[in-house]
């Protein structure tokens, strides 16, 4: 892992006098994951929006696969291969499980003309929905509304609705948020085999998931980051122990 998929350079944003990022730069590298850990309101959320394209940084730049997609959409980063999750659901809930899936599949196809077809009638749609629902073990409760299902399984829909985007990186925004002993389990053994398809930069307040799932950790503090290094080098950092809740990433 010596190239990096995806690579922040130098972002900044400032909400008045509030700046929520600073400077921060990062990687992430084929094969592996990121986690980006740090106390609430220390920014996390905010720069996955900048990666994600929800935010523009005031500063800085973001280059994917060796291009510079700071200026593109939400949409034109999706489409260029990111992946996302969000920290807030964003599924149709009165809609069926299958059909939010099918949905992002459209998106994903950049085809406008499927979008005046019958999503649901559309075989290979469905085939590639039904694919995804079934690596994340929902292919159970596919007919059902969203609005039914339990807080962990609309976790495991997003990671299924970014599936259909065939994503050559995710952004995941919690993933584990709400989710109890047994869903975080797994979803920690998902992302676990996930990384070799895609790397994940991951935003996780669960320092057991965290611990388990990287590769690399950076802590961000006030909008800054101020290490980054192995599970076990941020284990003994003295600086993320003072600033970063030291007793959740003692040993």
């Amino acid at each position: 892992m010596t190239d990096a998929l995806l690579d922040l350079q130098g972002l900044s944003k400032s909400f008045g006098a509030l700046r929520a990022t600073d400077n921060v730069s990062l990687t992430l590298r084929s094969g592996e994951i990121h986690a980006l850990i740090g106390p609430n309101g220390a920014g996390k959320s905010t720069l996955i929006q900048q990666v994600a394209g929800a935010l523009a940084p005031d500063a800085g730049r973001i280059l994917f696969e060796g291009r510079d997609v700071t200026g593109l959409s939400t949409a034109q980063r999706a489409q260029a291969g990111l992946g996302r999750t969000f920290q807030i659901s964003a599924l149709a809930m009165e809609n069926s499980v299958l059909q939010n899936v099918m949905l992002g599949a459209v998106g994903a196809s950049r085809s406008v003309w499927r979008f005046v077809r019958p999503v649901m009638r559309d075989a290979g749609l469905r085939v590639e929905a039904e694919a995804a629902l079934h690596r994340v073990g929902l292919e159970d409760v596919a007919a059902m509304r969203v609005a039914e299902l339990s807080h962990g399984q609309r976790r495991l829909l997003e990671v299924a609705v970014a599936l259909t985007l065939k994503p050559r990186a995710f952004l995941m925004d919690e993933p584990m948020a709400g989710l109890g002993s047994e869903g975080s389990a797994r979803m920690t053994a998902f992302l676990d085999g996930l990384r070799a398809e895609a790397p994940i930069l991951l935003v996780e307040h669960d320092m057991d998931a965290v611990f388990a799932l990287a590769d690399r950790i950076s802590v961000l503090v006030s909008g800054r980051v101020i290490a980054t290094g192995t599970p076990a080098q941020i284990r003994r950092n003295a600086e993320v122990q003072t600033a970063y809740l030291g007793e959740e990433v003692a040993p």
